[in-house]
C-alpha cells in the first residue's frame, strides 16, 4: 500500500508546493484536487492543483517530470461534484468537467479519477437509479476507452442545508453499491472507500472490504468521532449532524488496526490517501501541516511491512 494525501487541505499551495511537501515528508502519493477554477461551492471543494482547462502537452510533461524528480506519484485526479444534479445546467457542468478529467488522467499516466455518482436529493433511490442510467453509461464508456478507473467515494454528502433532504451522492451503502454495479457492470467502475462515513451511519466498515475486494480501487483515511450524548438526544436522522465530527486518524472511532488488517487480508496494494477535515487543526497553516504529519505517523504504525 502507498500512503498519500488528498490535496484539498493544501488549498493555498501550488501543485509543485504540494509535491514538495509530500516529498519532504515521505508521503508517497497525492490524490490531486482538480475542481474547475473558481468553483468553491463547499468546504474543501473548489481547490484546483491541476487546472484541467489549461492543461497542454508542455504542462503534462512538466507535471510528470516534477513528480518523477520528487519521487511522488499521483494516485488519482479528484473531483467530487453532483453528476445527477436536478439542475440540468449544473449537471452538465459536472459531467463535462468529469469527462475532461478522464482524458487528463489518461494523458498524465494516472488512469484513476475519484468522484461521486451524484444524487437528486429530493428523489427516491429508485428514481435516482433510473436517472443514473441516462448519465453514467457515457462517462464509463469514455473511461473504458481511455483505460481510466472511476473510484466512487461512499460519502452521502448530507451535511449542510443545501444538501438536505436526501444528500448528493447515491453511493452510500453496500446495498446501493450492489444495485449500482448491477446497472453499470463496468470493470472500470469501483470504490474509493472511506470508513468514517459508515461509522456515523452505524454500518459495518470491515465486511464490505472482503465482499467488494475486486472493486476496491482507492481508499480514504479519515476518522469520525461520535458524541453519544448528542446522538441520544437527536438520533441518526438529525439535522444538522452535530452528533459527529471528522477527526484525524486515531482521534475518532474507526478501528484502524482492524481496517488495515482487512485490507492486508485481501491483498490490497493500492493507494490509501489521508483526507484531512479536522476543524480543531485549522487555527493556522502550521497547525494544518502538523495535522497531516500526525495523521501520517499514526497510520504508518499499521503499515510496517
Amino acid at each position: 500500500m502507498k500512503l498519500g494525501l488528498l490535496t484539498s487541505i493544501l488549498q493555498d499551495e501550488t501543485f509543485e508546493e504540494a509535491v514538495d511537501f509530500a516529498s519532504a515528508n515521505g508521503i508517497q502519493c497525492l490524490e490531486v484536487a482538480c475542481w474547475p477554477k473558481g468553483k468553491a461551492e463547499r468546504r474543501y471543494a473548489g481547490v484546483s492543483h491541476i487546472n484541467i482547462d489549461t492543461l497542454n502537452e508542455l504542462r503534462i510533461r512538466e507535471i510528470k517530470e516534477y513528480c518523477r524528480e520528487k519521487n511522488v506519484e499521483i494516485s488519482a485526479l479528484a473531483y467530487y461534484p453532483n453528476p445527477l444534479d436536478k439542475d440540468l445546467a449544473k449537471r452538465e457542468e459536472a459531467v463535462t468537467h468529469l469527462k475532461k478529467l478522464i482524458f487528463a488522467s489518461a494523458k498524465l499516466g494516472v488512469h484513476m479519477v475519484t468522484t461521486f455518482i451524484g444524487r437528486m436529493q429530493d428523489a427516491t433511490v429508485e428514481m435516482n437509479l433510473e436517472e443514473m442510467k441516462k448519465v453514467w453509461p457515457g462517462i464509463l464508456a469514455l473511461a473504458e476507452e481511455n483505460n481510466v478507473k472511476i473510484a466512487i467515494e461512499n460519502c452521502p454528502m448530507l451535511f449542510g442545508e443545501q444538501q438536505w433532504p436526501g444528500g448528493q451522492n447515491l453511493f452510500t451503502s453496500p446495498v446501493n453499491w450492489k444495485k449500482i454495479f448491477e446497472i453499470l457492470p463496468s470493470k472500470n467502475l469501483g470504490i474509493n472507500f472511506d470508513p468514517s462515513h459508515f461509522v456515523w451511519q452505524m454500518m459495518d466498515y470491515i465486511q464490505p472490504i472482503y465482499e467488494y475486494k475486486d472493486k476496491l480501487f482507492h481508499v480514504h483515511i479519515k476518522d469520525i468521532k461520535l458524541y453519544p450524548e448528542k446522538l441520544k438526544k437527536v438520533g441518526t436522522m438529525a439535522y444538522p449532524l452535530d452528533y459527529m465530527a471528522p477527526k484525524l486518524p486515531g482521534l475518532g472511532d474507526v478501528n484502524w488496526g482492524s481496517y488495515i488488517s482487512a485490507l492486508r487480508d485481501i491483498g490490497y496494494d493500492g493507494y490509501i490517501c489521508l483526507e484531512i477535515e479536522d476543524k480543531s487543526f485549522e487555527k493556522s497553516k502550521e497547525d494544518t501541516l502538523k495535522s497531516i504529519l500526525l495523521s501520517k505517523h499514526y497510520i504508518e504504525n499499521y503499515m510496517i511491512a
